[in-house]
Parts: structure tokens; C-alpha cells; sequence
């Protein structure tokens, strides 16, 4: 509704350029939230070397090399999210917005390589037990990393989602275990100040099963976006607005694919046979002006038009001997 007021206020246009710029400017938050959260990151790896420098902590200073490698996954989204600035080609028609993609899968991949390292280190650490000094320290270390990394976390899942960008939400929920394993360095130096050793690899144990979980929900975002998988609840969007277009008599197939954190969409409607070549392209004008409207972060859509045919007659009749099943 504040989207439709909205363009009777202020009246805009779908030309190309628009399309561009508008998918520039969501890169341009995208980068901006890369930008602020490797801040907040590289802050708190700074206070743990310091803490790391006066406790001595073996742990804490893993923690910090692994916060410190996890915070530099912003470099494949940061590429991916330039590289979708570029404009379509000949060779790549729809642009390069399925850097955003491929950036998800390196995303995926440190977040195994992280859940890896922590069972390794918690493992070693069931293997050879060993003392830990300046408790006090290395608990504000860890609390520092749990708040810096949640805190990331949060950022980075709430714009991805808003601006419709998986890997963004992947490397968000990546921030997150970095947090888990932060704040297992904290448990783990509570029980080891009340005299419990093997709380701390303990601890680190159930912190990797919860990491393996969030490696699976980011694994599965990013396979779904992979295979243009996309929420059935928009493709009921896109129908509900088709048929309220005056002049469409019905709707064939509705399909809907992913290009970054951009939505494309195909569509088929059936008009009066009677119009003219002009007013049924003004038809399938106004669909796709209707579907970019009634559908968040859809940018383009191609409308094929179909006229009402006579019984027991196949517009498409010439094609049917290419349909997927002839070939069984």
C-alpha cells in the first residue's frame, strides 16, 4: 500500500535505466553493511589481541585468529556485490548478479572450515587439558566477541533480507557462530574458574553441533537460490495480481528465478483474440507494471500473450512435438 501511494505521489517509470539504478542502489547498501560490519569486527579482534597480549590465553587467541580470518568473507561479498553494478552484455545477458551466488558458496564453505577447526580445538583440548590465567580477561575477550559478532550478525541478516540477498544472509549467520564460539571461550572459563578443566572442551563440543546447524540453514539458503528456488507465497502475489489486470482472461504458467538479490519473473496470459497486435502489447504492458509492483524486488518480467482459441484448436500446436515429454 505505501508502495502504490507512493507512485501516484511521486510518479516514476520502469525504464532500463530506473531498473539499474535502483539495483545499484541496493548494492550500495549491501556494501555499506559489508563496510560497517568488518569495522565492528576488526574492533573487536583488536581488543582480544590486547586481552590475548595480557592473559596469554592459547584459546582466546584462536578465537581471535578465527574472528579475525571469518571477518574477511566480506571480500567475496564485497566483489560479488561490485560485480553486479556491471551492466548486461552479449555474453552475459542477465548481468552478474549470480556473483552474489557464488560468493554464498565461498560463505558456506568457511563456515564448514570454521565448524572444523572449533571440534578440532575442542577435541585437543578433551586430549591435553591445560591451565588458563587471567580468567577475568579472557571472559570480557569473550564477551566482547559474542557482542561484536551478534551484533553483525544481526545487521547483516536484516539488510540481506530486505534487500533480497542470500549470500548476505549467509555470511550473517556465518558472523553468528563466530559469536557461539566466542562465547564458549566464555563458559568455558567460567567452569574452569570454579574448577571444572574439561568444561571448556566440553562446551566447545556443543558450540560445533550448534554451528553445524546454522552451516546447514546457510547451506540450504544457498542451494535453494542455486536451483531458483524462490517462496511459492510469490508466485500466488503474481497471479492475484495478473488476474486483477482488466482485459486478461486467464493465466497460463507464472515462472520466477533469482539473478543476485534481484527477482525476474515469465508469465503467460490469455487475451480477447479480437484485439490488435497494439492492444494486446498494451495489455501485457500493464501485467508486468502490475506483477513489478505487487512483487518485492521484481524488476523485469516477460509477459507472453495467448488469445482465447476455439474449441478443440491449439495455439501452440506447431511446438507440441518439442515438448519435454516427446522425448520419452
Amino acid at each position: 500500500m505505501r508502495h502504490r501511494v507512493g507512485h501516484v505521489v511521486v510518479p516514476h517509470s520502469h525504464e532500463t535505466v530506473d531498473k539499474v539504478d535502483a539495483a545499484m542502489e541496493t548494492s550500495r547498501e549491501g556494501m555499506r553493511t559489508l563496510w560497517l560490519s568488518l569495522g565492528v569486527l576488526g574492533l573487536t579482534c583488536a581488543v582480544q589481541a590486547a586481552i590475548v597480549a595480557v592473559s596469554g590465553s592459547v584459546a582466546l587467541l584462536g578465537d581471535t585468529l578465527h574472528n579475525g580470518a571469518d571477518a574477511l568473507t566480506a571480500v567475496p561479498l564485497g566483489i560479488a556485490f561490485v560485480l553486479g553494478r556491471r551492466a548486461a552484455n552479449r555474453r552475459y545477458t542477465y548481468g552478474y548478479g549470480r556473483a552474489e551466488d557464488l560468493a554464498g558458496i565461498a560463505i558456506v564453505l568457511t563456515i564448514a572450515v570454521s565448524s572444523l577447526l572449533a571440534a578440532y580445538e575442542a577435541v585437543d583440548r578433551l586430549l591435553h587439558p591445560h591451565e588458563v590465567t587471567h580468567l577475568w580477561a579472557v571472559a570480557l575477550a569473550a564477551v566482547a566477541g559474542f557482542v561484536g559478532n551478534e551484533w553483525v550478525a544481526r545487521y547483516r541478516i536484516r539488510t540481506g533480507r530486505r534487500i533480497g540477498s542470500a549470500a548476505l544472509v549467509a555470511d550473517g549467520l556465518h558472523a553468528r557462530t563466530d559469536g557461539f564460539t566466542s562465547l564458549a571461550v566464555l563458559l568455558g572459563a567460567g567452569g574452569t574458574a570454579l574448577g571444572w578443566r574439561l568444561a571448556d572442551p566440553l562446551i566447545g563440543l556443543l558450540i560445533t553441533a550448534a554451528i553445524l546447524m546454522v552451516l546447514r540453514d546457510a547451506a540450504r539458503e544457498v542451494y535453494r537460490r542455486l536451483m531458483d528456488s524462490v517462496d511459492p507465497a510469490l508466485l500466488d502475489t503474481a497471479e492475484n495480481a495478473l488476474h486483477a489486470v482488466e482485459g486478461v482472461r486467464g493465466i497460463g504458467q507464472v515462472r520466477m528465478r533469482w539473478i543476485g538479490h534481484r527477482l525476474r519473473a515469465e508469465a503467460e496470459i490469455v487475451v480477447d483474440s479480437a484485439l490488435t497486435v497494439v492492444q494486446a502489447h498494451a495489455l501485457a504492458v500493464a501485467a508486468e507494471h502490475a506483477l513489478i509492483h505487487a512483487v518485492p524486488r521484481l524488476t523485469a518480467a516477460t509477459v507472453h500473450t495467448d488469445h482465447t482459441a476455439a474449441a478443440g484448436t491449439d495455439p501452440h500446436a506447431a511446438l507440441a512435438h518439442h515438448a519435454p515429454h516427446s522425448a520419452a
